[in-house]
């Protein structure tokens, strides 16, 4: 599998979500967890995750087999909400994260979106966590061009390591402004939900792409999948609660398009050709 850096750090161009995993019954959460196992097994050694999912239930998850691997084949991701962006705050949530998650640092912290707090004061406190050793990374969540033109202006700023956004079919508008900008920057970009969602955003395919799909021999999520992978410019975090379909996601990174094929894409879902403001769900 293609390779991304964050903050200089390699890693797998795919890693593994966790928005929503954990938080059904004893069996689910088994499956779950069994997936989880399988991405690992497999090469993917991200995993992306964060308080607010299942109010800690998704790092409970993680934390009930991280033991069973070497810490340090696995880059670890969690996010703390807006509330929780001052230095107290921030070291409470971290440390209950830990907690959760059984380890003792986080290899990257993500602030999950912009509040109300000074962008500097929680640069402030980052800075703090990684000196101690708690955190060895730290970026931003949720942050469009101007946020992260802001951030960067601040102490600390130019250390921000990653910027996690919405990025799939029809949510391109990041490739008019803020990608290249990250990229210029070095600042790595983690796209999630590259197969939309839920709340009537999960993406329709027209029958073109779906024969695209049919002609390769695959499914339609893998097709999506390989799209958001194309450029091997975005890290992306597809989530899955079985095996199976995370073996399906893995399989899909060696999958690749034409020319002609691409065209088709931008045909149906077209680039921007102007800033769009950031989407968030």
């Amino acid at each position: 599998m293609k390779t991304i850096k964050i903050g200089g750090v390699n890693v797998p161009i795919m890693g593994m979500g966790t928005w929503y995993l954990g938080e059904g019954n004893a069996a689910q959460s088994e499956q779950e967890a069994a997936a989880l196992k399988y991405g690992l097994n497999h090469g993917l050694t991200v995993i992306d995750t964060a308080e607010m999912y299942g109010n800690g239930a998704a790092e409970s998850l993680i934390g009930s087999f991280l033991g069973d691997y070497d810490r340090a084949n696995i880059y670890l991701i969690s996010k703390f909400y807006p509330s929780h962006a001052d230095k107290r705050q921030m070291l409470t949530a971290l440390k209950n994260s830990l907690k959760r998650l059984q380890t003792d640092y986080l290899d990257l912290y993500l602030l999950h979106w912009r509040g109300s707090t000074p962008l500097a004061e929680t640069l402030e406190g980052l800075q703090d966590l990684q000196k101690e050793g708690l955190i060895k990374q730290y970026g931003v969540s949720n942050f469009d061009v101007d946020d992260m033109d802001q951030l960067t202006l601040e102490p600390g700023g130019d250390q921000i390591a990653a910027n996690e956004v919405l990025y799939n079919l029809q949510s391109r508008g990041i490739e008019y402004d803020l990608l290249p900008q990250q990229k210029q920057a070095n600042i790595t970009t983690i796209g999630y939900s590259p197969f939309g969602s839920g709340s009537g955003k999960s993406i329709k395919l027209p029958p073109e792409l779906r024969t695209l799909a049919k002609e390769k021999n695959i499914s339609t999520h893998q097709l999506m999948l390989a799209w958001v992978l194309r450029h091997g410019d975005v890290l992306t975090i597809p989530r899955s609660g079985e095996a199976s379909h995370m073996a399906e996601n893995i399989a899909a990174a060696d999958v690749t398009f034409s020319p002609d094929e691409l065209a088709l894409f931008d045909q149906a879902f077209p680039a921007p050709r102007h800033h769009i403001p950031l989407e968030m769900i």
